[in-house]
């Protein structure tokens, strides 16, 4: 699989060097491998696509990702023909697709993120965004917490201020 992989990464740079050269990013990698159908061998052909997490035209992340690819549709056994590396969805290097922070490393962005979901709340009101995992809201839900007993919220609301008059 050596010469494999070597020529899978060399295909893999001089795309991306091409892309880059466009002004390009590509979001997934399709890495291909097949045997020659003029031969009398065992046959074999299989691609497969590795999405990249963020589009780019980086030259260290698309190769890992053609060569993960690679690994995944290799069999030994079999006298290749032909690999190759093809980029799909590919956009502008202007156009910037932006995540939510959700990995570990990554924890700094955390609070913001809070911090946002918490003002929107207070803008719009109580509920507005909710976390996925705590379901749906009011009525659509098929649980609701038990509030017979709450306690009346006079500091928290203005409604529910007694109101006194001479």
């Amino acid at each position: 699989m050596g010469d494999l992989s070597e020529a899978v990464s060399e295909f893999a740079s001089r795309a991306a060097e091409k892309l880059r050269r466009q002004d390009g990013h590509a979001s997934q990698v399709l890495t291909f491998v097949r045997t020659s159908p003029f031969r009398a061998d065992p046959q074999y052909s299989r691609s497969i696509v590795v999405p990249l997490r963020r589009p780019t035209s980086d030259t260290n992340r698309i190769v890992e990702a053609a060569l993960a690819g690679l690994h995944c549709s290799f069999k030994p056994d079999f006298l290749y023909a032909k690999a190759g590396v093809m980029f799909l969805e590919l956009q502008p290097a202007s156009v910037h697709q932006t995540e939510l922070a959700l990995e570990p490393e990554e924890e700094r962005g955390k609070g913001r993120l809070m911090g946002a979901l918490d003002g929107l709340n207070r803008r719009y009101g109580r509920g507005t965004v909710l976390l996925g995992s705590t379901g749906l809201q009011g009525d659509q839900r098929r649980w609701s917490m038990k509030q017979e007993r709450r306690t009346p919220q006079y500091t928290t609301r203005w409604e529910d201020m007694p109101v006194v008059r001479t």
